[in-house]
């Protein structure tokens, strides 16, 4: 099978200008419920091609998840330690995983592995967002996404990990702009707010500030990338429809 990303390389890696060995790329990673698994089948096959070293990433939503995960493999253990972090997850998340109910719910609503459109579950809950928010239907906040992403994140290694550069979005609900989380500042929290659906969660308040789901503003952002010297390459991966 031809490889997809052979266009975008100049020859062997051996025989890039100036004698560098690989090409350096940002990777801008979209949400969109089930386009992350998509993504992650894209991150898996690059991972493998040893002609590309990612340096930076920027995701949103689904693709926020696949880049954390991405990152803290990146940190554990280089390129199949991140192979094996994608994996995992996603198998974690899919029909055969082992998540609990509610982890399982919350889950397949959020990453829509089902096409709900035109169907009459899709009906249900158009009706039932319209009557009752998170704020109704979930009094305690309960979110089981924080416990599955801490469950698999290294969230202090990610922050110390300086050979690569992540930007995660998510939307200020007071002002209605979009707020870049780097390398630094994210944790869990950051995660899920850029993964906060409204129907489906409510607001992820840090520092006192309410945050929703980031692709509103941003799917993903990609102008973190442009400051010098930081664009090298960057690539933005949405499935087709």
């Amino acid at each position: 099978m031809k490889n997809p990303f052979a266009s975008l390389l100049s020859g062997r890696a051996a025989d890039a200008p100036g004698g560098q060995k690989t090409k350096r790329i940002n990777l801008a990673l979209q949400g969109g419920g089930a386009h992350g698994a998509f993504t992650w089948g894209v991150l898996d096959h690059l991972l493998s091609d040893e002609r590309l070293t990612v340096e930076g990433i920027s995701g949103t939503s689904a693709g926020a998840v696949n880049a954390v995960m991405l990152a803290d493999g990146l940190a554990r253990g280089g390129r199949a330690e991140a192979q094996k972090r994608l994996a995992d997850f996603w198998r974690a998340v899919s029909s055969t995983g082992n998540l609990p109910a509610v982890q399982r719910a919350v889950m397949e609503r959020l990453l829509s592995f089902t096409p709900l459109e035109g169907t009459p579950v899709q009906a249900w809950l158009d009706g039932v967002s319209r009557y009752f928010s998170p704020y109704d239907i979930n009094p305690l906040n309960i979110n089981p996404l924080q416990e599955l992403i801490e469950r698999f994140v290294d969230f202090e290694a990610l922050r110390a990990f300086s050979d690569l550069q992540i930007f995660i979005s998510a939307t200020n609900v007071q002002t209605g702009r979009v707020r870049i989380f780097p390398r630094e500042k994210i944790t869990a929290a950051a995660v899920m707010a850029s993964a906060c659906l409204p129907l489906l969660f409510r607001a992820v308040e840090i520092d006192g500030v309410p945050y929703w789901d980031g692709g509103y503003l941003g799917n993903p952002v990609i102008f973190p990338f442009f400051a010098p010297p930081r664009l090298k390459m960057c690539w933005s991966f949405r499935s087709i429809r």
